[in-house]
């Protein structure tokens, strides 16, 4: 037939008729797909039909939901992360910066303890000392279930700030206390309330500028609380004879001070809110089996690490090691835990991020049973353990913001890794 046009009465399949004119007039396959598309709704016919040009076209069925898997996958490829650079690195450094003041405090507290309980708080048994420390490491990590998402809405300038000033003042308020109470206020409440202000934004920040180098960058971040668990300890052990315990407190607030300052001016995030996120607290997001589970297992390794940094003075004690050398246990396995921290953020970043937390878990149990529950009072084994001890255990700060990261979008990390380290505190 030479004309393009059908007579009238002819009962042609239209299917036919529409791919052959289409092809004839130089019209594209997606064309012809409509018009397909058009026929099979005015028929009423099922809703999957196959055209003449034999491709499948649905007309009714939504199109297949992806797992939460896959759109995190799809998230993550859709926005692009610097993965280095001036800035970013300059929000690293000011997250080591941060991390160095409030998690170097952190892992001083033995140091104190020590201290308030032989002096203003002799009169008073150790457990009930142990309680003030135990109220400011509960906060540190507790708080975060509000400050996750405040993070995620406001950014981190402010949260910053306000921490800063909670644990300078605390820490000056800390130098001038005698009583129960005042350590209660100042230490316990001010300081644990100013490093959890502190240190959620400080590793959050990271994650809007790193992606593949994730765990890199969050360990040379987190090695500063270790760095700080080394050179804090050791200062006040010699600074509390020269100065006494009010001065040696106000000298490290005001270091505390030139570290959050720095802190303040370099920490800052890329990516925009979530739209609809909100400020509050949202436990709905352990539904996820994935996210509850990496939760529960963050919590049993947090549990298990601290048995060994509460004790290992003691521990020397017990086994007629001198006063002086067992509390430098404790910076040996902080010196270790500087390494720990940075270096399996390289591997993590290569063969995966829980894989490398399995494996540096895997070797902390290995060096307590090969190693710790030998040794007794041998001096030399001792520096092997915590050395070896603190490298195996530095991976659960460094370690567990990369994991947490990739089970959620980087606009809603701060969420979820303060809600999973709220969980970690009350163990």
């Amino acid at each position: 037939m030479s004309d393009d046009r059908l007579p009238e009465g002819t009962s042609t399949d239209t299917s036919k008729y529409t791919l052959e004119t289409g092809i004839a007039e130089g019209r594209s396959t997606s064309h012809s797909h409509d018009r397909c598309s058009h026929e099979t709704d005015m028929e009423e016919k099922p809703s999957r039909t196959y055209c003449s040009s034999n491709t499948l076209t649905s007309t009714r069925e939504s199109p297949p939901v992806a797992s939460a898997a896959e759109e995190s996958h799809d998230t993550h490829s859709e926005v692009t992360y610097p993965e280095g650079g001036l800035r970013a690195w300059l929000v690293v450094l000011g997250s080591f910066c941060g991390m160095l003041a409030s998690f170097g405090l952190v892992n001083s507290i033995g140091s104190f303890q020590t201290y308030v309980s032989t002096h203003q708080l002799s009169h008073l048994p150790p457990g009930t000392v142990g309680w003030i420390f135990s109220i400011y490491v509960f906060l540190a990590f507790g708080c975060g279930v509000q400050i996750g998402p405040i993070f995620d809405a406001k950014g981190p300038r402010w949260l910053v700030i306000l921490g800063t000033i909670c644990l300078v003042v605390g820490m000056i308020g800390a130098s001038e206390s005698t009583k129960y109470w005042h350590f209660i206020i100042t230490f316990a409440i001010l300081c644990g309330l100013g490093t959890s202000l502190i240190f959620t934004p400080a590793i959050g920040a990271i994650a809007h500028f790193f992606y593949h180098s994730r765990g890199k960058a969050t360990g040379f971040a987190a090695a500063g609380g270790s760095l700080g668990g080394v050179i804090f300890p050791l200062a006040l052990q010699a600074l509390f004879p020269r100065l006494g315990f009010a001065w040696s407190v106000r000298l490290l607030a005001l270091v505390f001070l030139v570290l959050l300052l720095t802190a303040i001016l370099l920490i800052r995030t890329r990516l925009p809110p979530k739209v609809g996120g909100t400020v509050w607290p949202d436990f709905r997001i352990f539904a996820q089996p994935v996210f509850a589970l990496t939760t529960a297992g963050v919590f049993f390794i947090e549990w298990g690490l601290f048995v060994p940094l509460a004790f290992i003075s003691s521990y020397a004690l017990a086994n007629g090691v001198s006063p002086t050398f067992s509390y430098q246990l404790l910076a040996v396995l902080n010196a270790g835990s500087v390494l720990g921290r940075a270096c399996p953020g390289f591997i993590a970043d290569r063969l995966g991020r829980f894989n490398a937390m399995i494996a540096t878990v895997a070797m902390c149990a290995l060096c307590v049973l090969g190693v710790w529950l030998n040794v007794g009072g041998n001096i030399a084994g001792l520096c092997v353990f915590a050395a070896l001890f603190g490298f195996a255990s530095g991976s659960n700060i460094g370690l567990t913001p990369p994991c947490v990261g990739q089970l959620c979008e980087t606009e809603e990390f701060g969420r979820y890794y303060a809600t999973c380290y709220t969980i970690v505190s009350l163990g």
